[in-house]
C-alpha cells in the first residue's frame, strides 16, 4: 500500500503537543515559568520591583491566561483584579489589575504581578 505523507486526521488529535503561544528572542534578558521554561516577559517589560514583598510589576506578558476578576482588599486599596496562570503548565504565576478604587493606584490597571518563585530568568542574565 501507498504511504501517505499526511497522518489521518483521527491520529493528529491524539498526538497534539503542547507549545507555547509566543516565543521571545533570545537576544533580550527574559523571564520564564519556573516550572515548565515557558517564557512570559523581556526585561523591558519590568514597571518595578516590589522589594520585600518577591513579587515583580510587569507591563506586559506572553503565554499567560486570566481568570474571572474579582474585588480584593490589598495593601494598596481595594482592586479589582484576576489570577494569571502559564498556559503551558496552568500554574498560578499572580494576578492581573483589572480596575483600581483609588485615583492614585489607577496605573497598575492593565498591569500585572508575578510572584517572584514562579519565575526564573534567562538569556544573558549575570
Amino acid at each position: 500500500p501507498e504511504l501517505s505523507e499526511e497522518p489521518p486526521a483521527e491520529m493528529v488529535k491524539m498526538t497534539k503537543s503542547k507549545t507555547f503561544q509566543a516565543y521571545l528572542p533570545n537576544c533580550h534578558r527574559t523571564y520564564s515559568c519556573i516550572h515548565c521554561r515557558a517564557h512570559l516577559a523581556n526585561h523591558d517589560e519590568l514597571i518595578s520591583k516590589a522589594s520585600g514583598f518577591f513579587r515583580d510589576l510587569m507591563n506586559y506578558l506572553v503565554n499567560v491566561g486570566c481568570g474571572p476578576a474579582e474585588e480584593r482588599v490589598l495593601l494598596t486599596g481595594l482592586h479589582a483584579v484576576a489570577d494569571i496562570y502559564c498556559e503551558n503548565c496552568k500554574t498560578t504565576l499572580g494576578w492581573k489589575y483589572e480596575h483600581a478604587f483609588e485615583s492614585s493606584q489607577k496605573y497598575k490597571e492593565g498591569k500585572f504581578i508575578i510572584e517572584l518563585a514562579h519565575m526564573i530568568k534567562d538569556n544573558g542574565w549575570e
